[in-house]
Order: C-alpha cells, then sequence, then structure tokens
C-alpha cells in the first residue's frame, strides 16, 4: 500500500515521452526568473526544470493549483502528479531511467543547476531542497551500484552516433559543432574519442570556442564564419542556448550551391542534427536537395538500443528507487513534523522570554551571573515540558498522521481540544 506524503507536493510540465521536440520547445519558459517570481507568490517553494527533452515545474503546493497557475501562464495538455508519485518520479528521474537516454548522467548536473537557481531566485523552502537533494543522492547511488550508465550516451553523444549511423563512418569527415556550452562539451568529447581530425568549433564567444577546441583537439572558428565552415562539412552539429534558430534556410540554400560542382547533378550531402532547445535550425532547411536535418526526436532508436543493452540494470535501479522511495517519504514527514514544531517552539519562545523579564524586574537590580541562571532556568524548563509533546508530534508525523501533530500543537498553544465528536 503507498505511504501518503503528508506536505503537499505536485510536479507537472511535460517530457519526450508524451511530447515531440516541437512541443516542448512552446512549453518552455524563457525567462525563468521572471517564471519563478510569479510561482512564489503561489506556492511555499518551487523549481522548475528545463532539459533538451523535459520542461518540469516541482512546487510544495497541491495539484489543483499548480494546474491552475500553470493554465494561467498559457500552457495546456501537461501532465500533472503529486503526492507519493512525486518522490518517486523525481527517484527515476535521477537515476536515468526516465531519461531519452537511459542512464545518462547529465541529469543529477541539471538538477542541481535547477536548485541552484531555485535558491538565488529565494523560490526554494526546505522542502523542495531536501527533494533533490536526496534525488541526486540516490542517483549517486544507483549509479554505484549497478552499471546503468556503463556504456551510456548523452544526448550530445547520441547525436555523434546517429551521425556516424547515417554515414557508415566519422572518419575523414569534416565536422563542425555550433556551440561551446555543457551539451557542446559532451558533442566535442564524444567526437575526440573516435580519433578524428577534422573537427571544428564555432560559438558567439571565439574565446569559449577556442577553449573547447583546444581540448579536443579542434579547431576553433569565427561565428561569423559560420555558413562558410557549413559549406566545408559533411555534419554540423548545432547545441547553442539561443533563443532563436541560428541556421537558417535561405543561407543553407546559399551553402548547398557552393558545394554543387560544375559536373554534379546533385549537391554533397549535408547532415545537419540539432540538439539545442529552443532548436537551432529553421525547419525549412529540409526542402533543400542534400540537406538532411536531424532533430532530439530522431534520437529515440539510440535509446531504444540503450535500453534494449541496460533493461536489467534498469530493474535493479527500480529496486533501489522501490527501497528509497519510503526513506524519502518519511524524510518529507520529518520537514512536515519540523516546520510544525518551529511553530510550537516560537510561540514557547515569546512566552519563556516574557515570563523571564517579568521574573528579573521583581528582583530588581541583578548581576550578569543571576540574569544568566533565571535566562538558563526558563530555557530548561521550557525544553523539558516540550519534550514529550516534540515526541509526539514527531512520532504522528512520521506515520502520516499531520491531523494529530497539528491538533497537538493546537491544544497547547491555543487551547483547542484534540478531537472532537460530531454533533
Amino acid at each position: 500500500m503507498p505511504e501518503s506524503v503528508t506536505t503537499p507536493l505536485a510536479l507537472a510540465g511535460m517530457n519526450h515521452h508524451t511530447a515531440d521536440i516541437a512541443t516542448l520547445e512552446a512549453f518552455r519558459f524563457p525567462d525563468e526568473a521572471a517564471f519563478l517570481r510569479e510561482a512564489r507568490e503561489r506556492f511555499r517553494g518551487v523549481l522548475l526544470l528545463q532539459t533538451c527533452n523535459r520542461v518540469e515545474v516541482l512546487v510544495q503546493g497541491d495539484a489543483r493549483s499548480l494546474e491552475a497557475f500553470l493554465q494561467e501562464q498559457g500552457r495546456r495538455d501537461f501532465m500533472v502528479i503529486e503526492g507519493e508519485a512525486v518522490p518517486r518520479h523525481l527517484l527515476e528521474l535521477a537515476a536515468g531511467i526516465d531519461s531519452l537516454v537511459v542512464g545518462e548522467d547529465q541529469i543529477l548536473g541539471q538538477l542541481k543547476t535547477a536548485l541552484a537557481t531555485a535558491e538565488e531566485a529565494g523560490v526554494c523552502s526546505s522542502v523542495i531542497g531536501l527533494c533533490i537533494t536526496k534525488a541526486v543522492h540516490v542517483g549517486v547511488r544507483i549509479r554505484r551500484q549497478t552499471q546503468i550508465n556503463r556504456g551510456a550516451v548523452s544526448v550530445g553523444s547520441a547525436a555523434v552516433t546517429l551521425a556516424e549511423k547515417l554515414l557508415g563512418t566519422l572518419r575523414d569527415r569534416h565536422i563542425l559543432v555550433v556551440g561551446s556550452g555543457e551539451m557542446g562539451l559532451l558533442v566535442a568529447q564524444a567526437l575526440s574519442a573516435r580519433d578524428l581530425t577534422a573537427i571544428y568549433v564555432a560559438n558567439r564567444t571565439y574565446e569559449r570556442a577556442v577553449v573547447l577546441a583546444e581540448k579536443i583537439g579542434g579547431r576553433a572558428v569565427n561565428f561569423s564564419d559560420l555558413y562558410r565552415y557549413i559549406a566545408l562539412s559533411d555534419v554540423v552539429i548545432s547545441c547553442t542556448a539561443a533563443p532563436h534558430p541560428v541556421i537558417r534556410t535561405e543561407e543553407i540554400r546559399e551553402v548547398m550551391e557552393e558545394r554543387l560542382w560544375p559536373l554534379d547533378r546533385h549537391p554533397r550531402h549535408l547532415v545537419l542534427i540539432d540538439i539545442a532547445q529552443p532548436r537551432d535550425v529553421e525547419d525549412g532547411v529540409r526542402s533543400i536537395e542534400g540537406v538532411h536535418l536531424f532533430t532530439i526526436d530522431d534520437l529515440r532508436s539510440i535509446n531504444d538500443a540503450a535500453m534494449d543493452s541496460r533493461r536489467c540494470e534498469a530493474d535493479r535501479a527500480r529496486e533501489i528507487i522501490d527501497e528509497e522511495v519510503g526513506h524519502f517519504i518519511r524524510l518529507l514527514r520529518r520537514t512536515a513534523a519540523d516546520e510544525t514544531l518551529a511553530l510550537l517552539y516560537t510561540w514557547a519562545e515569546s512566552i519563556r522570554a516574557r515570563e523571564r523579564d517579568r521574573a528579573l524586574a521583581r528582583l530588581g537590580e541583578t548581576d550578569d551571573r543571576t540574569a544568566e541562571i533565571v535566562d538558563d532556568l526558563t530555557r530548561a524548563l521550557t525544553k523539558k515540558l516540550l519534550s514529550d509533546v516534540t515526541t509526539a508530534i514527531r512520532a504522528s508525523a512520521e506515520c502520516g498522521d499531520m491531523t494529530t501533530a497539528e491538533a497537538l500543537m493546537r491544544a497547547i498553544t491555543r487551547g483547542e481540544p484534540c478531537s472532537q465528536k460530531d454533533e
């Protein structure tokens, strides 16, 4: 029987299981900071995870409120989960089971980055922080205890595998990587592992292209020369963070004219692999003779092959997840109990400080030693008086009974009865 989560948690969004790349692109939130600020007005904690193949929003709040909020943001047809399904989903995500390429490791860094962004924006509650920290911890454990990421490919290296599959071999081919961020690095590393000699790197910031090219023994090129090097290349893998296409249809049409020698009937083939989100390449290039455009949607075949080879490891990972879900939920319950206890101790501290000051005033002029003794006495009494109820509240919360935990607190702080019979 599934254990209930006492802290309200909800997660909504889209991923490669439910949407194609165009739908994901339309669902994205280009201004993450603005989105987080608006969401913080509605929820106690918020986290936005945006990767090449998923856009998901995690909140400390209920599913109905999250669904309504996203609809107000103009988003439709997204999945929503809540309760026990949320920690399980986060564990599967961190394990790499839910990734486009099964077993990939990049999701761990992406979760950490999303958490850091939420913390920087001041929208990360203790519950949200616990969720991501726990998920990453379990993800690391699964990779240590299984071989789910043995020979695993990232989206970047899957793009290289796709190019190799299309051309038979990449040896003696000219490869251009557009973009030098995290994904560009993954692509470049996958290319260099194949011992290629003609790898070019283009980036809007030339210095960053130089750094990446040096790492892989390639050559950096100026972004202003982008189309010149596209004309020289057999494969272009584009993965920039630009908010708009950087490889346009009309310019590629001109490029293909350069690739047509006088006696040739058809231009030399050009393979464009676009793994950016939003997309880097205008879809219109598909209409140009000799151009072959592939996107993240085309990498699903690479994932299927990876899944076949790692199915047993994925099953082992799920066993670990089944074990960890219960612990995850108990951690969430303890956090809920701590929030309730924080209110209780704040109430008690205000009374303690007031009565201490009254006692010191009745004593008249006192030295520092006497004041310290009175302060220590009131603190010790408060702690002892709350000891048993603290234990009771924590025990109720860890059993999933926050109703009793909150009733105990109200009974102490407001004098309300712990239970009321129906009249």
